[in-house]
């Protein structure tokens, strides 16, 4: 596929200068800020971004001063090989879930596949959709770690959705494995890149659709979401159709005469917040310019070093497998404590940390985890801190 206006290609960092740049852009860093997967620190330029649509909002009307959010979508296509008008904002990773699953018209009897490692969210959606709509919902077997093993995928599935990356779990799904199965029995994938755009490398996949989301590794503003949708076929359409987004059809080839647009513009809500969709499209050129295979690199080593330092500590024990090329840890409390608890006690550190509850996973969880995700530049010695809070149970 041909990308249309692409970023810039420059020569990528050494990994080990990324965590120093990266928090070059940031000025001031909350201290201990170990939650990346949750909610990541903009960069001065995403902040000023925001602010200054707003300003001119402010000033020159908010239906008059629209942002030229262009340069936004290139950046974000190119991510994943695609083209800008493959992308539509919405107003987060759910929504545009929503958006997508909501409005597919699958025939009664689809069979759509999902892992139990899947997002709770999109299993409520998905099981709802399913009852609403007569599909049938099939488990993806996975294996000890929670890892799929793509040559089980069914050839006579209808759709498959997976989480390249979990909310509960670090480990990476083999995504381009996937994908290429996918493709070779013409089964419609859609990818969740809400913890793995920004993190991990997405590219290649040649997934029908990904879902991704502002706040988490590529670090932009919270209240927006974006969907791409590399040429949606007949069958795709948003969940609610828009004046944006669709027209009324002379002929009415449709049943109820609404024909969307051509693209994933069809799925784009007109009204949101604005600023933020600018706000992104700055961190995701801010995350080309930094160079994505060294980000990738260095968050990797970021959370080999984590999982090292923490696997044991007081107890704890991490959940995936110590060389998960990924910077999202999750760890399972010793009898006698809990990542209620612990999260608690490294508040009072002054580290962020997050807790995962039951309800995230819910076919995968067997209980809440503590969730340690290190933006880029995290030092070592913050690591050794959490490992001292840890044991002090």
């Amino acid at each position: 596929m041909t990308v249309r206006n692409p970023p810039a290609r420059t020569r990528e960092p050494a990994p080990a200068d990324v965590g120093a740049a990266w928090r070059a852009a940031r000025g001031v860093m909350p201290a201990g800020h170990l939650d990346a997967a949750g909610c990541n620190v903009p960069s001065d330029r995403v902040l000023d971004a925001v602010v200054a649509q707003l300003r001119r909002e402010r000033e020159r009307g908010g239906y008059t001063a629209v942002p030229d959010l262009a340069d936004g979508r290139a950046a974000l296509a190119a991510l994943v090989d695609a083209a800008p008008a493959d992308v539509a904002f919405l107003e987060s990773g759910t929504a545009a879930m929503a958006a997508l699953l909501g409005g597919w018209r699958l025939a009664p009897g689809s069979r759509v596949g999902h892992a139990r490692t899947e997002y709770g969210g999109t299993v409520m959606l998905l099981r709802r959709l399913a009852a609403r709509n007569g599909w049938h919902l099939l488990d993806l077997p996975v294996d000890g770690d929670g890892r799929i093993a793509p040559e089980a995928l069914h050839p006579d599935l209808d759709l498959v959705v997976v989480s390249h990356i979990g909310s509960h779990s670090g480990v990476v799904q083999p995504a381009g494995e996937i994908g290429a199965l996918c493709r070779a029995s013409g089964i419609p994938l859609v990818l969740d890149v809400c913890q793995s755009l920004g993190h991990v490398d997405v590219s290649g996949t040649r997934a029908t659709a990904y879902v991704g989301t502002s706040r988490k590794w590529l670090a932009g503003p919270r209240g927006v979401g974006f969907l791409v949708v590399p040429g949606p076929t007949p069958a795709m359409d948003a969940a609610t159709p828009t004046l944006g987004g669709h027209h009324w059809a002379d002929a009415a080839p449709a049943a109820d005469g609404v024909i969307p647009v051509p693209g994933a513009a069809r799925y784009e809500t007109s009204e949101g917040a604005i600023a933020a969709r600018a706000g992104l499209g700055v961190a995701a050129r801010e995350h080309h310019a930094l160079g994505p295979h060294a980000v990738h690199a260095h968050l990797a080593g970021l959370g080999r070093l984590a999982r090292g330092l923490l696997d044991g500590a007081g107890g704890w024990r991490v959940a995936e497998p110590l060389d998960e090329p990924s910077a999202l840890v999750t760890l399972r409390p010793p009898p006698g404590d809990t990542p209620v608890r612990a999260a608690a006690r490294a508040a009072e550190a002054s580290l962020l940390v997050s807790v995962v509850p039951h309800a995230r996973a819910p076919l995968h969880l067997r209980g809440p985890v503590l969730r340690v995700s290190p933006p880029p530049g995290t030092p070592e010695e913050t690591f050794h801190r959490l490992a001292r809070v840890l044991a002090a149970s």
